[in-house]
């Protein structure tokens, strides 16, 4: 069978992967593209070119581009079943929140500005976005180191509740939406030096 070159990849018939192989291979695709092209030139073709696989395989697992540049973020996402326990809650916190957003240190800088461009523009984008960075258990994993820092004697365990919990996530994400860019580690120092551990430690 004859095949054909998109982005510079040679393609043929969509591979016969299935299931967890596939997807891996689509999204280790996705982050490839970002890095190499950014986000405003990524495209559907590119990405099933380069994961060897068809644009209606695609398309019946994500529904546009922006929500499979989604499911990227959250498959090179921390492994959050295991937070990191220093001993000490701000190292515990830092840490984190640094491993999510360092996760964007291999990607050019106009992918992550692009992406929050369409972010922007998008309600129902937005909503995607808010709803990822909560469910691959993060929120979980912070509110498994605060307990353990009451259990210590470090904070207030009666300030530990949802809303607390997931504070620093909702303060960093809203600094990457309104600050055009992935926030500095000074940014993170401020979250938790000025809004959560004060809070926390409050009695």
């Amino acid at each position: 069978m004859g095949r054909a070159a998109v982005g510079g990849v040679e393609v043929g018939r969509a591979s016969r992967r299935r299931g967890d192989e596939l997807e891996r291979a689509i999204l280790d695709a996705v982050w490839a593209e970002l890095a190499e092209h950014g986000y405003d030139r990524l495209t559907m073709d590119g990405v099933a070119a380069r994961a060897r696989t068809s644009k209606p395989v695609l398309y019946r697992r994500w529904p546009n581009r922006p929500a499979l540049v989604i499911a990227a973020l959250g498959r090179n996402a921390p492994d959050f079943q295991e937070p990191p326990d220093t001993g000490e809650l701000r190292a515990d916190l830092a840490a984190f929140l640094l491993s999510l957003l360092h996760r964007f240190d291999d990607l050019p800088t106009d992918a992550v500005h692009g992406f929050l461009i369409d972010l922007m523009r998008d309600p129902e984008l937005r909503a995607r976005f808010r709803a990822g960075l909560t469910a691959f258990g993060a929120v979980d994993a912070l509110e498994a180191m605060m307990r353990r820092a009451a259990d210590r004697g470090q904070i207030n365990a009666a300030r530990i509740n949802p809303r607390t919990a997931s504070l620093p996530l909702d303060l960093l994400r809203d600094a990457f939406l309104l600050g055009g860019g992935v926030p500095s580690d000074q940014v993170v120092d401020e979250i938790l030096d000025d809004v959560v551990l004060p809070l926390l430690k409050a009695p």
